[in-house]
């Protein structure tokens, strides 16, 4: 329970950090990022978050315990679920991206954003990290990141009373940062969260829970990779038209 406790507080310092800085808006992918000419990209994930159970506004300590008692059944059924093929996000952005003809490199480490420093520069889209020291270190030009920040259960909570049903979820990010500029060339936030369809308090197994949370993983993957594909879809489109062009 003082793991826990202490986990809840580490999340509410970080939301308070973020409410501090200025959030950074959505960036969108341009084709011209993705062609033979933008360099070699590396792609990369952080570590994922273990499959966990949330119950944001149980404020208190003795709040945080109630909840905790009170969907201890689901909090133990969460445990044993697995991230399916969530790590595989990282490879199948990076066919995509071999669709058009941009050199990839799938990088096998886990990114420790912790470890890296501040960034110096300042400006619209310029990232809070400096992730300069990447370039040699991977032999890459652009680096393509997938964070994925919470994945499990949410119940809101006021203080001991649950504002409804526990909800299958999964938050993240996903950008590409030019290492020469240290600038976001593609930014997006990803929330995807589902309800049970019917019942969801249905202890040990929690079906209607559990179908909702592998229905959040591959529409959150989905949510990331579509820009993508569409960026590489567009980017393809003048080689298609080409033989049209010729044939008038």
């Amino acid at each position: 329970m003082k793991i826990r406790f202490a986990s809840a507080v580490a999340v509410l310092s970080l939301v308070l950090a973020g409410c501090a800085s200025q959030p950074q808006h959505a960036v969108e992918l341009t084709p011209a990022s993705l062609t033979p000419q933008s360099g070699r990209v590396g792609v990369v994930m952080t570590v994922l978050p273990k499959v966990n159970t949330f119950f944001p506004g149980a404020d208190c300590l003795l709040c945080l315990v109630g909840a905790e008692m009170m969907n201890s059944s689901l909090s133990a059924h969460t445990k044993t679920l697995t991230h399916e093929d969530l790590p595989t996000l990282k490879d199948q952005a990076a066919e995509l991206l071999r669709k058009s003809g941009v050199n990839v490199v799938v990088i096998g480490d886990q990114l420790d954003l912790d470890s890296l420093p501040s960034s110096s520069a300042q400006g619209l889209n310029i990232a809070k990290k400096d992730f300069s020291s990447l370039s040699q270190k991977y032999t890459v030009d652009k680096l393509m990141v997938f964070s994925i920040d919470l994945v499990g259960f949410v119940r809101n909570y006021s203080a001991y009373i649950p504002n409804g049903a526990p909800k299958a979820t999964l938050r993240g990010t996903g950008y590409m940062v030019n290492l020469k500029t240290n600038a976001y060339e593609w930014y997006r936030t990803v929330n995807t969260t589902r309800a049970a369809s019917g019942a969801w308090d249905e202890p040990t197994a929690f079906p209607g829970l559990t179908n909702a949370y592998f229905q959040v993983l591959e529409v959150g993957k989905d949510e990331f990779l579509n820009p993508l594909a569409a960026s590489v879809k567009t980017a393809q489109a003048p080689e298609a038209a080409t033989p049209a062009v010729a044939a008038k």
